[in-house]
C-alpha cells in the first residue's frame, strides 16, 4: 500500500478524513492524496503522524506491509 493509503486507513480508525487532516494542518487541498505516487517530506509526514497519534515509522511500516511479499 502507499503512504497515502496507510494514512487513510489510520485516519478512518480515528474517525477522521484526509480532507480534515489537510484542513487542520493547513496543507493544500489534495496534497496528501498526491503521496499515492510520490513521497512526502519528513516534516509533513511527521506532522500527519502526530495529528493521527502515531509515529512516522508506523505509517511507513504500514505502507510497506503489503509490499513485503514482493522480492
Amino acid at each position: 500500500m502507499s503512504i497515502y493509503t496507510a494514512i487513510k486507513k489510520v485516519a478512518k480508525q480515528n474517525n477522521t478524513s484526509v480532507y480534515r487532516i489537510e484542513k487542520d494542518l493547513n496543507f493544500s487541498n489534495g496534497s496528501i492524496s498526491k503521496w499515492n505516487k510520490s513521497s512526502p517530506s519528513a516534516v509533513k509526514l511527521t506532522q500527519v503522524a502526530a495529528y493521527l497519534g502515531v509515529t512516522p515509522q508506523y505509517l511507513l511500516i504500514l505502507a510497506e506491509e503489503d509490499k513485503s511479499w514482493i522480492i
